[in-house]
């Protein structure tokens, strides 16, 4: 049986520590994913941050960590679309209520795997490029297939011009990245935001205009822009997103809007103090403020968690019928570009430190 290891969270606010961890064989509908790389996601940086505001059923000792690749070493009884020796990418969901919290978290040599959220790999992508993704692509397809959000088309590699257009406030970020391709591939026109130099990019993913958050117009701008077509919906991503994103929504008749982050950081906060209790009242106060908006102008906007597509249609259209074929094809580019911090778990603290020093348009990830 292999010698696993593991960065481990061993309690509220502390380092991970890196030490042996327990080697788990599958379940019969999973797979073990010696990993290769890992990425790091805020998710992570949170639940370190701050103790058991988030995620309070994890025990400590835990591991965190959603985004692998790797190759498969064991695979279970019903498992039908891997074997041993595949070069995969994976969504481990370790930190998810009703998982077994140790053995499918991600920062570990051996992770335990869902089939159903696993991806082949083609031979000519490295791990490092392809672990970018597993959370932000689900997250980004949650949010706009799911019939609780957007509830858009489903993307294919045939699928038409749909007429309609889609919004993506937050294009650089990793969910919104990934949400401009899905949305392309699913016949929408795009719109983004993102900084000037990320405008290029953008186009490149298939964004037909991307205008600069940052200035005083941007939403007279977007909203001339969709004049006289139909939105089906706005997706908001990154803090302080949600706010103009139902002002975008009012303002051209989209009636759906996907919050796929808080109105305020929570990643550099440490442990309950009263910057904490600041955060959450603003963040409470906000809500309020938002939802109020979109009661006036009869919007749905609703909170995006990205692991919900385990339970619907949502998850098997990614990982099975859409991302493979688009990955191995090229129609899908794994987005935005790794920034490789470090080799070997004990590189995994420093990319969380990494992470909440801040990044634009990169992924922090490890090498293992």
């Amino acid at each position: 049986m292999p010698t696993n290891t593991a960065a481990w969270l061993d309690g509220r606010y502390s380092e991970l520590t890196v030490r042996p961890a327990p080697y788990t064989p599958p379940g019969a509908s999973d797979l073990v994913i010696r990993n290769r790389a890992l990425a790091i996601n805020p998710l992570d940086t949170i639940k370190q941050s701050s103790g058991d505001f988030m995620y309070r059923w994890l025990p400590y000792p835990m591991v965190l960590g959603e985004d692998v690749a790797g190759e498969v070493v064991e695979v279970g009884s019903a498992v039908t679309r891997f074997r041993v020796g595949d070069r995969v990418l994976a969504y481990a969901v370790g930190m998810e209520k009703g998982r077994n919290h140790a053995a499918e978290g991600g920062f570990q040599h051996y992770t335990v795997a869902r089939e159903q959220l696993t991806s082949p790999l083609p031979d000519t992508m490295a791990f490092e490029d392809a672990v970018v993704l597993p959370l932000a692509i689900s997250t980004a397809a949650t949010a706009l297939f799911q019939q609780n959000h957007l509830g858009l088309r489903h993307p294919t590699s045939t699928a038409g011009p749909t007429g309609q257009a889609v919004v993506v406030w937050g294009g650089a970020t990793s969910v919104g990245s990934n949400a401009i391709q899905l949305a392309v591939a699913a016949g929408y026109n795009v719109v983004t935001t993102a900084s000037p130099h990320n405008h290029e990019r953008m186009r490149a993913l298939g964004a037909s205009r991307a205008f600069d958050y940052a200035s005083p117009t941007v939403l007279a701008d977007i909203v001339a822009a969709l004049h006289g077509m139909t939105v089906a919906g706005v997706l908001a991503v990154g803090t302080g997103s949600a706010e103009p994103s139902v002002a975008i929504a009012a303002a051209t008749g989209a009636k759906r809007v996907a919050l796929a982050s808080p109105s305020v950081s929570f990643a550099t906060l440490r442990g309950v103090n009263l910057a904490f209790v600041r955060a959450m009242s603003l963040l409470v106060a906000g809500n309020v403020a938002l939802q109020a908006r979109c009661l006036v102008h009869g919007i749905r906007a609703r909170f995006v968690w990205g692991s919900s597509l385990m339970t619907n249609e949502v998850g098997p259209m990614l990982w099975e019928d859409f991302l493979p074929a688009a990955l191995a094809e090229g129609r899908y580019l794994p987005t935005p570009a790794a920034e490789v911090v470090g080799r070997g778990l004990e590189q995994v603290q420093p990319a969380l430190d990494a992470l909440r020093r801040g990044v634009s348009a990169r992924k922090i990830v490890v090498s293992l």
